[in-house]
């Protein structure tokens, strides 16, 4: 009989600035000991961790997701002719344009409006709940999530572009006009308010629960 070592690292433990005693600057990303008030390269302030961060990406959580609700209610383009008025929401004006043989323009409006700002709030709220809780997803993973969820910020206007582009360019006085509804101020606030609940992580938070944890020794 032979006792044979099979002990291997479950996850790689992860020296963080922290974890060296050193605040890295979140402006410039040069390291600091711990101490250091402010950075000497830029001149701003070091903190190692904010410790009102996840208060902060709730707070904009739950703004963004109560004006994302009306947003899919209330009418996002208002049209108007010499007899008729017709108010399109995102779902309703999707759908038209699906009937008129428009499908691709349909599946981006859908993906733009629906999937990317639910997936969005989804994907904040993994985050923020796995901070000092038990998690799928280790830290590199949790990192790439956060950095698409903050790449993706910058696209999800593109419903209100197109609103203010149409609104600008069919005006025909009284034979026709569009103009936008109350839904394109309601998806506008939901966009920043879920763009400050992003920036408002503290990305290193992620990073304090990395361990190294290793099997038992196997008999043979």
């Amino acid at each position: 009989m032979q006792l044979v070592s099979m002990a291997r690292p479950e996850s790689v433990a992860v020296l963080t600035a922290k974890s060296a005693g050193l605040v890295g600057c979140r402006r410039c990303a040069r390291a600091w000991p711990g101490d250091t008030q402010h950075c000497g390269c830029c001149g701003a302030a070091l903190r190692s961790r904010d410790p009102h961060s996840l208060q902060k990406v709730w707070a904009w959580w739950v703004a963004g997701l109560m004006c994302y609700v009306p947003a899919n209610v209330y009418p996002m383009l208002r049209t108007r002719t010499l007899f008729t008025t017709e108010d399109a929401t995102i779902v309703g004006g999707a759908i038209e344009l699906f009937q008129h043989g428009a499908i691709g323009i349909a599946l981006v409006i859908l993906i733009a409006s629906i999937a990317i700002p639910v997936g969005k709030f989804l994907a904040i709220a993994y985050l923020a709940l796995t901070v000092a809780r038990p998690r799928m997803l280790d830290g590199h993973h949790r990192q790439m999530l956060y950095e698409v969820v903050e790449y993706i910020g910058r696209w999800s206007m593109i419903d209100v572009f197109v609103v203010a582009i149409l609104a600008s360019l069919v005006q025909l006085g009284n034979a026709a006009n569009i103009t936008a509804g109350v839904a394109s101020l309601t998806f506008a606030l939901s966009v920043i308010f879920t763009m400050l609940s992003a920036q408002a992580f503290d990305s290193r938070l992620i990073w304090d629960q990395s361990v190294t944890q290793k099997d038992p020794v196997d008999a043979e």
